[in-house]
């Protein structure tokens, strides 16, 4: 008799999860208590352990479908997962004679790596994480960060990278971003690109759009709490004071402090990129490109132009853009 695979019950005034990935495939033998597959919901991430030992049979709620409080996900059969595929007595024999050959041939193999560890001397080997069973929340943080999972040492069963273990990586080394492909190069005019053509989307988790809701609604709710912090312009100032005349002659505009402002925020947003993005339904929209405004004192009242693709600007085109949206604004 199959075992059931239930959504266990999520917490008080949860009502359902979505599921996140399977860690097993049908066939595939499972043991009591082993991880089977996560569920998200809007307030943690859960691994629901197989009921019992057997074989998964049939999975009922695939991977992206959200589900209730006792649904069925699947069920596991009785069995050790070998006759998970039918075969004939040919393909038996075929596969015994190769375990057979594989076994030999894993023993002379430990023969051999036995005695070259004798004589290159004893080395730990790191242990093969199982970076691709590692669940969406791990390929969210690797995707954000640059973080290789199979990079990282996993304290997760079954040798999984857990989210812990990614979030510890990152806070312990500086994350290498995979190169992309080179764009194939078109000739053409130049023209202002295409904003949303720069624009990455992530679907978000029921935990953050939980988070966004709710801080959405705090904003709109409560009294907002402005702070400030200070910054030692030492350096800055006294960098203007001693190039000031030299870069106005040369570039024709003075030299203030918006031009330092605003590098400064491109230099943030570049290393912090949630700051330079929105939320969309349930997306985050990264936005990979760096339009800042300025805002600009009027007899009219305060505008805010916009400078944009400022990371692709000196300081000194970023003062004459400001002075050119300054008189515009004015005018």
């Amino acid at each position: 008799m199959a075992t059931e695979i239930r959504v266990p019950t999520l917490g008080e005034s949860v009502s359902e999860a979505t599921i996140g990935k399977w860690f097993k495939k049908p066939g595939d033998a499972v043991k009591a208590d082993e991880p089977l597959v996560e569920l998200e919901t809007d307030k943690v991430t859960l691994e629901v352990n197989a009921p019992a030992a057997g074989v998964l049979g049939e999975i009922v709620a695939k991977e992206g479908e959200t589900v209730g409080v006792s649904a069925l996900l699947g069920t596991i059969a009785a069995g050790d997962g070998k006759a998970a595929a039918p075969a004939k007595d040919e393909k038996k024999a075929e596969t015994a004679v190769a375990q057979a050959a594989g076994k030999a041939g894993a023993e002379t193999s430990a023969e051999a790596q036995k005695k070259a560890g004798e004589v290159a001397g004893a080395t730990p080997v790191k242990p093969a994480t199982k970076a691709a069973d590692s669940g969406p929340a791990v390929s969210r943080l690797a995707a954000e960060s640059g973080v290789d999972p199979a990079n990282v040492n996993a304290s997760g069963k079954d040798g999984r990278v857990t989210k812990g273990d990614m979030l510890a990586a990152i806070a312990t080394g500086p994350a290498v971003a995979a190169a992309a492909p080179a764009a194939p190069v078109q000739v053409r005019a130049p023209s202002a690109p295409d904003d949303a053509s720069r624009e990455e989307r992530v679907k978000m988790t029921k935990l953050r759009q939980t988070i966004a809701r709710r801080l959405k609604e705090a904003q709109t709710n409560a009294a907002m709490l402005t702070t400030f912090n200070e910054v030692d312009m030492t350096n800055v100032m006294a960098l203007r004071n001693q190039y000031k005349d030299v870069f106005e002659k040369k570039h024709g505009v003075k030299l203030g402090f918006m031009g330092f402002f605003v590098k400064a925020c491109v230099q943030a947003l570049k290393e912090i990129p949630a700051v330079n993005a929105e939320i969309d339904g349930t997306d985050i929209v990264y936005k990979n490109y760096y339009h800042i405004g300025v805002a600009v004192g009027t007899d009219k009242g305060l505008v805010v132009p916009v400078v944009r693709d400022a990371d692709e600007l000196s300081i000194a085109g970023v003062e004459k853009k400001i002075g050119e949206f300054g008189k515009k604004a004015r005018d």
